[in-house]
């Protein structure tokens, strides 16, 4: 899941300019989640950009839009709404808000309403923790228990904690658990502390040249 949070009203008045028709696109899956993106959210920016001067011609929420064919969708089903806008403001983080600029025909210009934070995922209570860096190159099978110490240790390391581990806890956020210290426990809980002794082979930093691409349709 993608984590965004909801930039504030004057930052996106920034944005808007002094464009007035505004046609709004949502994001039915992380954004809705997020509480950035949903309708309830939508209904809340229209409020506010109305009370602003500015007109909110529609609004559509994809459950993804991030999935170039939902884009097209919705547009269909909104055209004219669209066409009445003089701009696009998307609720949803940066993958939705790019997809929608490439995949619009109405030439508007595209802005976006939230900042991107991470990719994480969300714990029984609902509160999101950032759990991979997607950094190409998966350890989690090779540090022998499912936690990732690319992301979970801020400093990235991959044989054991730092010097700076205090009863588990991590010196740089000293409320957070060493991710080392929950990889102990892990393997000494299932007996597989044997894992410990491979020294793990630096990280290959190549896999995260930017920008991505994986073609599936050759």
């Amino acid at each position: 899941m993608i984590i965004t949070e909801s930039k504030k009203i004057d930052e996106i008045l920034k944005a808007i300019g002094d464009k007035k028709n505004v046609f709004l696109v949502g994001c039915g899956e992380c954004s809705t989640t997020c509480k950035t993106g949903g309708e309830p959210e939508l209904l809340a920016i229209k409020g506010e950009l109305e009370s602003k001067g500015k007109a909110v011609t529609g609004y559509c929420i994809p459950n993804a839009p991030c999935v170039a064919p939902q884009v097209l969708t919705a547009f269909a089903k909104n055209r004219k709404a669209v066409e009445d806008a003089d701009i696009i403001l998307v609720l949803a983080c940066g993958l939705g808000a790019q997809s929608v600029k490439e995949m619009s025909r109405f030439n508007k210009p595209v802005k976006i309403g939230c900042n991107t934070m991470f990719m994480g995922a969300t714990d029984k209570k609902g509160d999101f923790y950032e759990l991979c860096s997607a950094c190409g190159a998966c350890v989690l099978s090779d540090v022998g228990v499912a936690i990732c110490p690319v992301t979970r240790c801020p400093k990235g390391l991959l044989n054991g904690p730092c010097g700076g581990v205090n009863k588990g806890k991590c010196e740089v956020d000293k409320e957070c658990d060493c991710a080392w210290a929950l990889i102990y426990e892990g393997l000494s809980k299932s007996g597989n502390l044997d894992y410990l002794i491979e020294i793990q082979k630096p990280k290959d930093y190549s896999k995260q040249i930017k920008p991505h691409k994986r073609i599936m349709n050759k």
